[in-house]
């Protein structure tokens, strides 16, 4: 006679059944002594404290940069299809390490074409700073910003509004494809790649700091001004051989 197998659908393995079996205590438990959200999380975290519990920490996994050559082919892209200032706002995207969502909030008076730095206004985690551009950069935004005198924002929509930073993840896609580029584009790649540049040509943590905005939440306007003059000359220089 054939066995008989168990094809009971409530079926629980031995540890999910140990997982189920101390819920349940907890539970009563906390039913029992009348705990409110409050003190359940009380317990929770001291149960943790106690049995020495750490959550685990994610695995970091390093952004996939792109090759030189895909680099000079996208923006070589972007010039020959003639949007100025599609090329403008993803030059300066790559050029600053700016964040997106930090771009297309610049407003016209937060560039100083002069010092070649402009004005992030809270920026993540509520933080002012400057982010530098190239010396070589500096008539190319004087131009954008004469031909466009009305603007309120840097960058402008055909409606007169500042750009969404889904639309501009749209825009880096669409010359992704046009490029014939297989590996994902997205705003934020540009940032990766800019640090990692300046990384390899010999900046400290603390000037990459300074430029990036992973700084801390003394970094207010004065001091941080004072601060960019000592690592301005260092990145003026990486940005001459940065080919795009």
């Amino acid at each position: 006679m054939p066995k008989k197998v168990d094809k009971r659908p409530d079926f629980v393995a031995p540890s999910e059944r140990a997982k189920s079996h101390v819920v349940g205590l907890i539970v009563r438990l906390a039913r029992k002594e009348g705990f409110d959200y409050a003190d359940f999380l009380y317990v929770c975290q001291q149960a943790r404290r106690k049995l020495g519990l750490r959550k685990p920490q994610k695995e970091r996994k390093l952004p996939q940069l792109l090759p030189e050559a895909d680099l000079q082919r996208f923006f070589r892209v972007i010039q020959e299809c003639g949007d100025l200032q599609h090329e403008i706002m993803l030059k300066l995207l790559f050029y600053t390490a700016v964040r997106v969502s930090e771009l297309v909030r610049i407003r016209v008076e937060d560039v100083d074409t002069q010092g070649c730095k402009i004005f992030i206004s809270r920026g993540k985690g509520s933080k002012d700073r400057y982010i530098l551009f190239p010396r070589s950069f500096r008539l190319v935004l004087r131009s954008h910003l004469k031909a466009n005198p009305k603007n309120r924002y840097l960058f402008e929509s055909r409606r007169c509004t500042p750009f969404t930073p889904r639309r501009v993840q749209q825009i880096v896609q669409k010359y992704r494809d046009r490029a014939g580029i297989a590996q994902h584009v997205h705003p934020h790649l540009f940032r990766h790649q800019m640090l990692t540049i300046l990384t390899a040509r010999g900046l400290s943590d603390a000037q990459i700091q300074l430029i990036s905005g992973h700084e801390s939440k003394r970094s207010l306007e004065v001091y941080q001004h004072l601060s960019l003059e000592t690592v301005a000359e260092a990145y003026q220089e990486v940005m001459k051989s940065v080919g795009v």
